[in-house]
């Protein structure tokens, strides 16, 4: 059975139907002085909770429903996180700061078999887990959306860490070259975006990237791409969390088109995670 987080809604119905699983009926209050409950109908064997964790409520959540499913009866407990939230967190920087993403993840194992989460921003989160967790790559569902005739394209990534997404995707969208920028983060918001020696005048962009957060570095790079007489300019990403203005700050640099994955259902959602999760399920 799969078993939705409120937040992952469209994702657990792909995931039912990619999978021919029976689609949990989940009920969701919140009680007058703030708290919530999930309630999960029905008695599962077996349970598939999807719950993407974009806020500290819905980490809550997904804990209530990791409960809701054992207390309903099930003995196997698959948890599919399409997005992990802390997961950029994966390290201390300084004494005194905690490992957010393992500290999670260790939360996350306590109600669970099993853990698959998509793209996590660095591999070693899957390691924090207490239990066997694992990753998947949805990059190369980024190139569907694309259209055919790009011209000459060119798949970039915003830093040298993120070129292997950016090879996916052109994989598999069968051609084009592929290239980054070299980025310095300056502090915790301002970065510093350097264009590589790439030539992109006249020819179509593709900017991939794991998430577009605050879309501020995003949208330094599609300034770059403009100044430097790029055709179109458009941004694939896995996770399209795009949080407060990110959107806006996209078009006022320019970018032609925004296509995500539903690992965060947003209205830039263009195609589904559901088939490369299921074929791990």
């Amino acid at each position: 059975m799969i078993v939705p987080g409120s937040r992952s809604q469209e994702l657990a119905a792909a995931l039912a139907a990619e999978t021919g699983a029976d689609l949990a009926a989940v009920e969701f209050e919140r009680f007058p002085d703030g708290e919530s409950m999930a309630r999960v109908q029905g008695a599962p064997d077996e349970a598939v909770v999807v719950a993407s964790t974009t806020t500290d409520a819905a980490h809550v959540e997904l804990l209530q429903l990791q409960d809701a499913v054992r207390e309903a009866g099930a003995s196997e407990v698959t948890t599919v996180l399409p997005y992990m939230g802390y997961a950029r967190q994966e390290r201390a920087f300084e004494a005194g700061e905690p490992v957010s993403a393992r500290a999670v993840a260790r939360a996350i194992s306590t109600g669970t078999d099993r853990v698959v989460t998509v793209n996590p921003h660095v591999e070693l989160v899957c390691d924090y887990f207490d239990v066997p967790a694992e990753s998947v790559d949805a990059a190369p569902r980024l190139a569907e959306p694309l259209a055919d005739d790009l011209t000459d394209p060119i798949f970039l990534s915003p830093d040298e860490g993120a070129v292997d997404l950016a090879t996916s995707v052109r994989d598999a969208y069968g051609r084009g070259a592929v290239d980054f920028f070299e980025k310095t983060r300056l502090s915790g918001d301002e970065v510093e975006i350097q264009p590589s020696d790439a030539a992109v005048a006249g020819r179509d962009v593709v900017v991939t990237d794991d998430i577009v957060a605050t879309g501020s570095t995003m949208s330094e790079s599609i300034a770059v791409l403009r100044d430097r007489e790029a055709a179109g300019v458009h941004v694939a990403c896995v996770h399209p969390l795009l949080a407060t203005n990110a959107r806006s700050k996209l078009a006022r640099a320019g970018v032609e088109a925004i296509y995500g994955t539903d690992t965060i259902e947003r209205a830039v959602s263009a195609v589904s995670v559901a088939p490369v999760v299921a074929d791990v399920l």
